[in-house]
């Protein structure tokens, strides 16, 4: 048998379940414990990056506190703790003032440039394009699945949202649960209103 052939039979040999989650588990594990940098704890490096992918449904207090799974004093205390360290700011928003809107300062944005899971997402990218889909994939359906089951918000980019309408006569792409158009930056970012097809 060639060296190939045998490499993708091996692949293809039953992997016990309760190894991946082993492996799974440390891994996440491993990643918390980078988050420990900068004088923040993992909940502020996720509100970072939460605020930095959130669309503008979705870059508020309440949407992060349910992407986060948390209690709002917890979400509120790491809030004022990344105002303090002039991370993040709020502000009204446009169309309702007694709305909050919160985002990343220059310093925020400068911040994630040394998020602690870059060298992750180095490591991700070198598993070649098949692996990377692969793995995109299966860990998506496993956390559709612990969301639904922990009845948590699913949070999503807009793609495969039922909101989405791709191009119409205008060629505009638009959120039909706001009746906003939709511009490709705005269109890939995290929704709290996601709703799959």
């Amino acid at each position: 048998m060639a060296k190939k052939d045998k490499d993708r039979k091996d692949d293809d040999n039953d992997v016990p379940a309760s190894s991946v989650v082993t492996v799974l588990e440390r891994l996440a594990r491993l990643i918390r414990q980078t988050g420990h940098a900068d004088g923040l704890t993992p909940v502020h490096w996720e509100a970072l990056r939460f605020v930095a992918r959130a669309n503008r449904l979705s870059n508020s207090p309440g949407a992060l506190t349910r992407y986060l799974g948390m209690t709002k004093g917890t979400v509120s205390q790491s809030i004022a703790m990344l105002e303090k360290k002039g991370l993040l700011q709020k502000s009204a928003r446009v169309s309702d003032e007694r709305s909050i809107a919160l985002s990343l300062t220059e310093a925020g944005q400068t911040l994630l440039l040394k998020d602690p899971l870059t060298a992750l997402v180095a490591d991700i990218d070198n598993l070649g394009g098949k692996t990377r889909r692969r793995m995109a994939r299966g860990l998506t359906d496993l956390l559709r699945q612990e969301v639904l089951r922990q009845q948590q918000p699913l949070f999503g980019s807009c793609a495969t949202c039922r909101y989405y309408r791709e191009g119409g006569p205008d060629k505009k792409d638009h959120c039909m649960l706001d009746k906003y158009e939709l511009d490709s930056i705005e269109a890939a970012k995290l929704c709290a209103e996601f709703t799959a097809r």
